[in-house]
């Protein structure tokens, strides 16, 4: 548990606008992550980027503090400038032991979340750790620690009404969408083929708009969800060249520079003048700032939705206390079981010793006496003997369960 360590950028400390300095290209993560963990002296890691959190999650022997997360940052090669290292870096929470346990099981639950009951996050949570296990990044700790913040995070949403009527960012986004009485068959631009464009097309299938074209990065994505909505799929480097106009664009990559420039942006206009719509969902935002300032645009962000957000806290705030039971319920029992499983890794070497105990005794200091037996008080002798062996193997095991049990 000491060794679990977690060095986290929220919204709570940093203008939404600013967390996405603190973004990751894709293409370079698990190579950044690898250089990391060898360079840090760390065991295992995994990174966490949403529209409202940038985190890293480790095990470490290793002190964490500001200098570590300044060093660490830095290490990353992210071209922070000196004046955002340093407001970063006094902004960063840094939680270890069980208080980072608590913080990953409070942002499971959503409690940490800009949208308190949104499910979103457990999702989120769950993928990036898997890409890192997948890489090699993670092993055996960090699997028994995302086990425990999945199990509690599945409670809270079914023992609680945290998630009664849920409200995420997304479909917040698409109520101001809503709000535009946009026809059905509006021309809608999506950018980016992940897990939110995914979340925001279903709500755009079910008010029955149809007339979709998706560019995203590795086109075989985009098609997949191209084919969901019955409509076209490009890669990004076709927007550059898009010339059937649009009435919405909806975006949201992993991209940490701007995709939609204004030069992009006159392409796609294809001559047309009338104020147009953009939802942009990324942190940091798609949208190049200047394309705001030179074209009359609806713009709905992430940033944006936080005065939602805060009712939306208000709303669910006598959940919070049932929630929070949860999780020290659920702390508790992981506790408890980390201390069981330090029992059984010290103990697995019983087996062995007992058995080489057994084969001395058979096999030397009681070796005469033995020959002298004949077969059938033989064989009962190896029937104590096998049955006093096992009870050697698996009693002090009980036995040492029941003693971390009764004194907690």
């Amino acid at each position: 548990m000491k060794y679990l360590k977690v060095i986290a950028f929220t919204h709570k400390q940093i203008e939404l606008k600013e967390l996405g300095k603190l973004v990751i290209c894709e293409e370079n993560l698990t190579g950044k992550l690898q250089q990391v963990k060898a360079d840090f002296g760390i065991t295992e890691i995994f990174y966490l980027a949403t529209c409202n959190r940038v985190e890293f999650v480790m095990l470490t022997p290793q002190v964490v503090d500001k200098a570590f997360a300044q060093k660490f940052i830095e290490a990353l090669n992210i071209d922070l400038c000196a004046k955002y290292m340093g407001t970063f870096v006094d902004a960063a929470s840094i939680y270890e032991g069980r208080d980072a346990l608590n913080h990953l099981l409070r942002m499971s639950c959503s409690l940490e979340s800009l949208i308190v009951g949104e499910k979103e996050i457990l999702a989120q949570l769950r993928k990036a750790y898997e890409c890192s296990r997948e890489e090699g990044l993670t092993g055996d700790g960090l699997r028994m620690f995302m086990n425990c913040v999945v199990k509690t995070a599945k409670e809270v949403y079914t023992n609680t009404n945290i998630s009664k009527n849920p409200i995420s960012v997304v479909s917040l986004a698409y109520r101001k969408l809503k709000d535009l009485k946009l026809c059905t068959n509006a021309r809608i631009l999506i950018i980016g083929a992940g897990e939110t464009n995914q979340n925001i097309s279903k709500y755009l299938q079910k008010h029955k708009f149809s007339n979709f074209a998706v560019f995203n990065r590795t086109l075989s994505k985009a098609e997949k969800l191209a084919v969901d909505l019955n409509g076209e799929a490009f890669t990004l480097d076709a927007l550059a060249t898009y010339n059937k106009g649009f009435d919405v664009i909806i975006t949201c990559t992993s991209a940490v520079e701007p995709i939609i420039t204004p030069e992009i942006y006159t392409t796609l206009l294809n001559g047309e003048t009338g104020k147009k719509t953009i939802v942009d969902l990324a942190i940091p935002n798609d949208t190049a700032p200047e394309v705001l300032e030179q074209f009359p645009v609806n713009f709905i962000e992430v940033y944006s939705l936080n005065e939602v957000a805060k009712r939306n806290l208000q709303e669910r705030y006598q959940e919070l206390t049932h929630a929070e039971t949860i999780i020290e319920d659920n702390i508790a029992e992981f506790c408890l079981m980390l201390k069981q499983r330090k029992v059984e890794l010290a103990m697995r070497q019983v087996p062995e010793k007992i058995k080489e105990i057994r084969n001395t005794a058979i096999n030397s200091v009681f070796a005469d006496d033995l020959e002298g037996m004949d077969a059938h008080s033989r064989e009962i002798l190896e029937k104590v003997i096998n049955y006093m062996e096992k009870k050697y193997i698996s009693v002090p095991m009980v036995m040492a369960k029941d003693i971390l049990i009764n004194n907690n």
